[in-house]
């Protein structure tokens, strides 16, 4: 959505990243439930909003099986040759507020550089990382970053109740995901049987 995409767009800025990622996860462990739509779906969707902003995506997590855990994403992104210091894990700071709560914390804060960038109604970014004068990342151990950002006030969870009840989504979701969303006629709920 267009919460996730000003959020990726904001690091890239103000970071000079060379190049942002998309990694739609194929099992979301934070959920108790099995996503709506499925991995592939989730992938295609992500694909067609990466394309609108000049990003890319992967299939990483899709491809694996079992809960998509960053650290395990971030392990593989290893093995495929980037150091830590290389890496540059974007999340909001609604997300960042659980991350002890995350598989592998804390070892998974040296994994990897953290971008944490501000969410409406979460705690500002500079609240939640532990040494926040340290915001310029040296070059060979990684740190968690604040990046202070205009993000839509737009959540998964509301886009999957307006689409099941009828209401529109327009200015939440790249109009791509839109139309893929109402093709695939995803998050609608099941016709129910008449029972005569």
């Amino acid at each position: 959505h267009l919460g996730h995409l000003e959020a990726a767009s904001a690091a890239e800025r103000a970071l000079s990243l060379d190049r942002v990622l998309l990694l739609p996860s194929r099992l979301p462990p934070h959920r108790s439930t099995e996503p709506r739509a499925s991995a592939f779906h989730r992938f295609a969707m992500a694909a067609l909003a990466a394309a609108e902003r000049g990003m890319s995506v992967s299939d990483l997590e899709v491809r694996r099986e079992g809960p998509s855990y960053t650290a395990l994403t971030l392990e593989a992104l290893h093995r495929d040759g980037y150091t830590p210091a290389q890496l540059f894990f974007i999340t909001g700071s609604d997300a960042f507020a659980d991350v002890a709560t995350w598989y592998d914390y804390p070892r998974i804060l040296q994994m990897a550089n953290f971008v944490v960038v501000s969410r409406p109604g979460a705690p500002a970014p500079s609240a939640l990382i532990p040494n926040p004068q340290s915001l310029i990342p040296d070059s060979t151990r990684p740190t968690v970053l604040s990046v202070e950002a205009e993000t839509p006030d737009v959540s998964s969870t509301d886009i999957r109740r307006r689409v099941g009840a009828g209401e529109s989504i327009d200015g939440m979701v790249p109009s791509s995901v839109a139309g893929h969303i109402c093709r695939h006629r995803l998050y609608v709920p099941a016709p129910v049987a008449a029972v005569l």
